[in-house]
């Protein structure tokens, strides 16, 4: 949608610098649609067109999420709207394994002219699943970990002294020890927004063991209702932790999270934008994203084993496999399903039926 309004139709970009803006954009950490369309706003208006298209692409859908958070994450919600939540958060586990399905098979192909990396592509593979089932907050430090692991091996890592060569978020190693409160949503925040490879759903397993069991902002139910808001409103997915910054502080809490969670791509795009066909070449980002993104894949398939662990319900159970035929079997889109997964649920809360 983005290349038919920018290339085709305003005729904004050449049709092959937007290739290579997408694929610097896949190269960096964090939401690559957002990236993507902030670096179209800054070709077409410089710095001040950058920021206010990135806004137009990010506001929308965090207003809408927070409004909806306000309904969802109530203290005490009506039946209809709890079972609503319940029944689209019992699918999400699905639409993660749809997510990764679709993802991991271009990931692999990639692999097939290198035989020697196939081996590493499935540790790191593995390395994600299990950080992400065992390790929840966790989980960022090895995808950092895989990625660094692979510059060593192909040893790419002293190329890294050219500051343009990888744009990597090592300044967020040093929030590790952030505080409580409002530091620790901006921290966590901030692995949101910096810390993701991969595609959205990276965001559930670097969330949900701070949101859930460090912090206690939300439960494990509440939790799932947000992602499964994130993935049923328009815009990026990375949208989501404005409902975690709701449960944790309220609107101010929404806004905070959403700003620290999409300023890294302003700062990645603003500050590097000219450097972007550089990028795509450059040989230590590439490595580094051989390690990560695979790893990150893997965090997607490990984050739906403690959201599948987090149903309590039978019905909860019979949505959850009618999804996984729904997406992986019929290849049915995310979105209807888990509306219908919603009305499931609200219908089996109005007839009575227990809830989570």
């Amino acid at each position: 949608m983005l290349r038919r309004l920018v290339v085709d139709r305003r005729r904004w970009l050449e049709p092959q610098e937007f290739e290579d803006a997408f694929a610097a954009c896949s190269l960096l950490p964090g939401p690559a649609s957002t990236q993507l369309a902030i670096y179209c706003a800054r070709r077409v208006g410089g710095p001040a067109g950058a920021v206010v298209g990135g806004l137009g692409f990010i506001v929308p859908a965090v207003v809408l999420i927070v409004a909806l958070s306000v309904l969802f994450l109530a203290a005490s919600p009506p039946a209809w709207v709890r079972g609503a939540g319940a029944g689209a958060g019992a699918a999400v586990p699905a639409v993660a394994v749809a997510a990764a399905a679709a993802l991991l098979g271009p990931s692999w192909a990639r692999t097939r002219s290198l035989p020697g990396r196939r081996l590493r592509w499935g540790v790191y593979v593995c390395l994600g699943v299990a950080a992400a089932s065992a390790l929840g907050a966790y989980v960022a430090f090895v995808l950092l970990g895989c990625g660094l692991a692979e510059l060593v091996i192909a040893g790419a890592l002293p190329a890294i002294r050219d500051r343009h060569a990888v744009l990597f978020p090592a300044p967020a190693l040093a929030a590790a020890g952030a505080p409580g409160g409002l530091g620790a949503l901006a921290w966590v925040a901030f692995k949101v927004g910096a810390l993701s490879f991969g595609g959205g759903f990276v965001i559930i397993p670097l969330m949900r063991g701070d949101a859930v069991h460090t912090y206690h902002w939300m439960t494990s139910t509440q939790f799932l209702s947000a992602v499964a808001l994130g993935q049923v409103t328009p815009g990026p997915v990375v949208a989501t932790v404005a409902a975690v910054g709701y449960a944790a502080h309220g609107v101010a809490g929404a806004a905070l999270g959403a700003t620290i969670a999409f300023l890294p791509s302003f700062l990645l795009v603003l500050c590097g934008g000219q450097h972007f066909e550089r990028l795509r070449y450059a040989r230590p980002a590439q490595r580094f994203l051989d390690g990560a993104g695979p790893a990150a894949l893997g965090s997607i398939v490990g984050a739906a084993i403690p959201l599948a662990a987090a149903l309590h319900e039978g019905w909860q159970f019979a949505i959850l496999a009618a999804a996984v035929v729904a997406l992986l079997a019929a290849r049915l889109p995310i979105v209807p399903t888990l509306l219908t997964a919603g009305l499931a649920g609200a219908i089996i809360a109005l007839a009575g039926g227990p809830l989570p």
